[in-house]
């Protein structure tokens, strides 16, 4: 028997009128997760323990196993396992992120913050930009890594967890109240967009009509992360496919395989078949038991507050991931169990998460049932099935 998650990060949403009252999921054409629905079983999980923040760092923590009381450390520090930055006891990992602020005369305080992630900036373009406020800002105590995208890092030596606001959570609000209450972060911050509104990156990229990459957002503190091997803990030999460093840095803590697909990105236009297939290869040439196929899109679309490209990204999902693997792992004449789930919500009316629970989809190649069912969250409520303790649904999915 072969198991497959496939998490699309941020699906869930809530009702919208211009929707008929339908969500972003029941309204998106998922024709494969449709007839797998009917298929198999329904129902809903919750992901995130009462109290704790509704992250993708707490949620995919819980999806693969790991308590999150037990084992979140903070997300930055997951993030560093897969960047490759080792970190001392003593240190404390900071996401860093590249966002853009308006850029009206007034006080770094006063302005708004436009987008998280900069359009989705490429890495590349990132890095060069990193680069120019490490140049400036890096000392003995604070220093800087590329990530991925818009996403990146600051080690910070003998530092301090502090509670520091997510960007997404304050996307289209004047960001002074937001910012960190320690006066070396946020000095920092101040100077990274001095360093960045006018370099040569941001005036092409505003003349191409793009959102300058204008400052660094720093959150998501945390310290060295101890998580348990997959392997020993569930006995079987698992494999990540993320485009994004948070779920790449917890498969390296488990001591999971991580598979890198060129031209995956976490953006709408990220490279499906070639996750797919990748998918389908672990496990039927290179004798996995288990992978985890993760798509960012749903989140990003959701943050942006687009209710259309989220179901877009919704729909890719469904005929470019899923669909592929399903049909790739029968034509192996495999036997397998497939679960389908988002993380947490995010929904295109907030631009933010939630921790409300999400509709899981678990369907078994080898006891096909009849049902009427559609995936989405309405009938996964009135399934009736629930489970409220999220890292105990991988115990279920590898019940058979």
């Amino acid at each position: 028997m072969k198991y497959v998650v496939v998490l699309g990060d941020g699906m869930a949403d809530k009702p919208m009128d211009k929707l008929d009252g339908k969500t972003v999921l029941a309204y998106a054409k998922t024709p494969k997760m449709d007839e797998l629905a009917s298929k198999g079983e329904i129902g809903m999980v919750h992901t995130i323990p009462d109290g704790m923040n509704p992250g993708s760092d707490t949620a995919n923590l819980s999806v693969l196993g790991y308590n999150p009381r037990k084992y979140y450390s903070g997300r930055s520090p997951l993030e560093a396992l897969s960047i490759g930055v080792p970190m001392k006891e003593t240190d404390i990992a900071l996401r860093c992120n590249i966002v853009t602020l308006s850029e009206e005369d007034c006080p770094y305080e006063e302005r708004t913050i436009l987008d998280h992630s900069s359009g989705e900036i490429s890495t590349e373009d990132a890095a060069v930009l990193l680069e120019a406020v490490r140049k400036e800002l890096e000392t003995d105590i604070y220093k800087f890594y590329v990530g991925t995208s818009y996403r990146h890092l600051l080690i910070w030596d003998h530092g301090e967890v502090k509670d520091l606001v997510p960007p997404h959570d304050i996307l289209g609000q004047k960001i002074g109240k937001s910012l960190p209450e320690d006066e070396a972060l946020r000095e920092m911050m101040r100077k990274s967009y001095d360093i960045l509104k006018d370099h040569p990156i941001n005036a092409e990229r505003k003349k191409k009509g793009q959102n300058p990459a204008n400052s660094c957002w720093f959150w998501g503190a945390g310290t060295k992360p101890a998580l348990s091997s997959f392997e020993e803990k569930t006995q079987k030999k698992g494999a990540m496919i993320s485009a994004v460093d948070l779920l790449k840095g917890i498969a390296v803590g488990a001591s999971m395989k991580v598979i890198t697909v060129e031209g995956a990105n976490g953006g709408l236009h990220t490279n499906y078949e070639g996750k797919a297939q990748a998918a389908v290869d672990v496990l039927t040439k290179d004798g996995y038991d288990f992978v985890y196929v993760h798509l960012e899109g749903p989140d990003e679309m959701g943050h942006q507050g687009s209710m259309e490209r989220k179901v877009q990204a919704i729909e890719n999902l469904d005929q470019r991931i899923i669909k592929p693997i399903a049909e790739g792992l029968e034509a192996a004449g495999e036997e397998f169990r497939m679960l389908i789930l988002p993380d947490h919500p995010t929904p295109v009316s907030i631009r933010t998460h939630t921790g409300d629970s999400v509709p899981y989809l678990l369907y078994d190649s080898t006891d096909i049932q009849g049902h009427t069912w559609h995936y989405n969250e309405a009938e996964a409520e009135k399934s009736g099935n629930f489970i409220e303790k999220g890292h105990e649904l991988i115990d279920y999915l590898f019940s058979k």
